[in-house]
């Protein structure tokens, strides 16, 4: 059924050109304006093309899946959808958010939810003045206490460096993803 469409349609338009040679059309430029044409189509579905691609790229890779908290860029949000040209996403202000594929594939995406344990970085000044061991371990004192922060890994107590009026310090401590 398919063939005899084909071979119907090819016909059709053998007839339909010699019936314009025949009327003393000029072939050239048509087939001159189909080339143009065809090249614009070319240049307006090149980003469809290098979407439809990169989806392909994405689905085979599988650096996320649906449900998961993927950031790109500024935007974080909860992956809702994989298709073939885009990823969408649900921001945590409920806003939808339309991501090309194109772009996914170009920029940094990092998610967030892959991993059962992530690690919160505090970043304290503290003054020249005071004890750095004592306020180490006032803060891992607090981490201990705090039934949302896991023993294991232990948490971090690193001297950045010397600001204009503190000692710069990085805590880190890490939870269940769920509590993050």
């Amino acid at each position: 059924v398919q063939l005899k469409r084909a071979v119907f349609y090819v016909i059709f338009i053998l007839m339909f050109i010699s019936a314009l040679r025949e009327l003393g059309f000029d072939l050239s430029v048509m087939l001159g304006a189909a080339g143009i044409l065809s090249v614009a189509i070319g240049f307006a579905s090149q980003t469809s093309a290098s979407n439809l691609i990169s989806g392909i790229f994405l689905m085979l890779e599988r650096p996320f899946s649906i449900g998961d908290v993927i950031r790109v860029e500024a935007t974080t949000g909860e992956v809702i959808s994989i298709d073939l040209l885009s990823v969408k996403l649900r921001t945590f202000e409920n806003l939808f958010v339309r991501i090309p594929n194109e772009s996914m594939i170009k920029t940094q995406v990092t998610t967030l939810s892959k991993f059962p344990i992530r690690r919160a970085d505090l970043q304290v000044g503290i003054a020249y003045k005071e004890d750095i061991e004592r306020v180490k371990e006032i803060l891992l004192e607090l981490a201990n206490k705090n039934p949302l922060c896991l023993d294991e890994p232990a948490p971090l107590f690193i001297v950045l460096g010397f600001g204009t009026s503190s000692v710069d310090i990085q805590f880190s401590v890490w939870s269940k993803r769920e509590n993050f």
